[in-house]
């Protein structure tokens, strides 16, 4: 399953003031809160927390990079059905 790993590195490391960080934190939340009604969801692992979606085309239509490894990747390519190239 596609997924991306949640590190927060200075999310509000830009904003000159309390406000600013304040509407960066309501952003953020709102995206969060918005891919959990799309079904994402959130996985511990022992290398951080998995960000992930059954879907692979929702996945991609956020702009997200999966980073299963590449061996996997191609096998997820491998089940496509024939003439379909995704």
């Amino acid at each position: 399953m596609a997924y991306f790993t949640w590190k927060e590195k200075g999310l509000t490391a830009d904003c000159a003031s309390l406000a600013a960080m304040a509407s960066r934190f309501e952003e953020a939340a709102a995206l969060m809160r918005r891919m959990a009604e799309e079904g994402f969801e959130l996985e511990r692992h022992s290398d951080g927390q998995h960000i992930t979606h059954p879907d692979d085309q929702v996945f991609e239509a956020y702009g997200f990079i999966s980073e299963e490894t590449p061996v996997r990747q191609l096998d997820l390519i491998a089940d496509l059905p024939s003439g379909r190239e995704d």
